[in-house]
């Protein structure tokens, strides 16, 4: 291995189920993709940044160099250079690849020996605190973490993972992310809005995190916004577990309606569905899909549709999306893919 340079690349990730319960101390169950971020990273005389994209990203290099700085390595100043066949705003973590691809270089580049789960949280705390936005290690501990035809099931209390099997293709199922091209404004502050009203419910239930309380305790909450939320909350960590479990018992369709009524939980109590992501869903399911539901934090982005034809599925929504006048949509086939790894010796 050079100790001067070296390619490494990390995948984004797209989420089987459990949104929005990371940062509520609760359960997800991602997939990395086999879209990577990759980034080159050499020694240098002063720091130096580029893309493909241009300046896209930098904010994001320069995090995860301070991120170790703060937390006592001596990180030398290095040239990155970045690539990525991740999409960019699908809400599928192009920028927890870029993370973790140079995460993972500065590690192995300058010796470290940290433990992958020591390099989610400095990716992180780049996410969190040099670039301002207050995620949790879902999509992090997604890209440094899953294994080749694996979800990872994460606990997001105390960080512990289990490799759960997950080969849709062996019992003739596809996987399809509908890509909805839709970023809607409203979404600016409402992820940070929701994650206020999950705080609230707890405070107001007496848990640390929603990740204690349970259906019961719902009634307690006064106010029907802030009980919705909890909801979904409560609701999407039984989800997650129940589908982690039928997956253990290698009954993969059985996941399906999981899925939908895990979309309709984001759509109705959470409210961080969109018009594009409700017909992507209703298309998919008309088509024939076994279940469907956005993924990602919502208000655009992505939906994923389990089915026996993708491909049918793919032209159902292309037709929805016309009729109503929609961006035209984008789409991706994925199988669970390796986590973040260096490509050259």
């Amino acid at each position: 291995m050079s100790a001067r340079s070296g390619t490494w690349a990390a995948p984004g990730r797209v989420n089987l189920i459990g949104e929005h319960t990371d940062y509520n101390e609760g359960w997800v169950l991602p997939i990395a993709l086999g879209r990577t971020c990759r980034a080159y990273v050499a020694r240098a005389e002063a720091f130096g940044f580029t893309s493909e994209e241009g300046d896209l990203g930098r904010e994001y290099a320069e995090g995860v160099i301070a991120a170790f700085r703060a937390d006592g390595h001596d990180v030398p100043a290095l040239h990155v250079h970045v690539t990525s066949d991740v999409p960019i705003g699908a809400g599928l973590s192009s920028s927890a690849a870029l993370e973790c691809s140079i995460a993972l270089a500065i590690d192995e580049l300058l010796g470290l020996a940290l433990t992958r789960e020591q390099l989610v949280r400095i990716a992180q705390r780049a996410e969190n605190e040099f670039v301002g936005a207050p995620t949790g290690i879902l999509d992090q501990s997604a890209s440094l973490l899953c294994e080749e035809g694996h979800a990872l099931l994460l606990d997001c209390r105390d960080a512990s993972t289990r490799q759960v099997p997950f080969e849709p293709e062996a019992v003739g199922l596809g996987l399809l992310v509908i890509d909805t091209k839709a970023h809607h404004q409203v979404a600016d502050g409402q992820y940070a809005k929701r994650r206020r009203e999950c705080e609230q419910a707890a405070r107001e239930i007496g848990v640390a995190s929603l990740r204690d309380a349970t259906e019961d305790d719902l009634a307690r909450l006064d106010d029907d916004v802030i009980r919705r939320r909890a909801r979904h909350v409560v609701t999407e960590n039984e989800r997650v577990l129940e589908v982690a479990d039928i997956l253990a018992s290698n009954r993969i369709r059985d996941i399906g309606p999981v899925l939908t009524a895990s979309h309709a939980s984001l759509r109705d109590d959470f409210e961080v569905s969109c018009a594009e992501l409700d017909v992507a869903v209703d298309a998919a399911l008309e088509a024939g899909a076994v279940g469907a539901r956005m993924t990602g934090g919502g208000f655009g982005g992505s939906a994923i549709a389990l089915a026996t034809d993708p491909a049918a599925v793919e032209a159902a929504v292309r037709a929805a999306y016309a009729a109503r006048g929609f961006a035209e949509p984008a789409f991706l086939t994925v199988g669970p893919a390796r986590g973040a790894h260096r490509l050259e010796s």
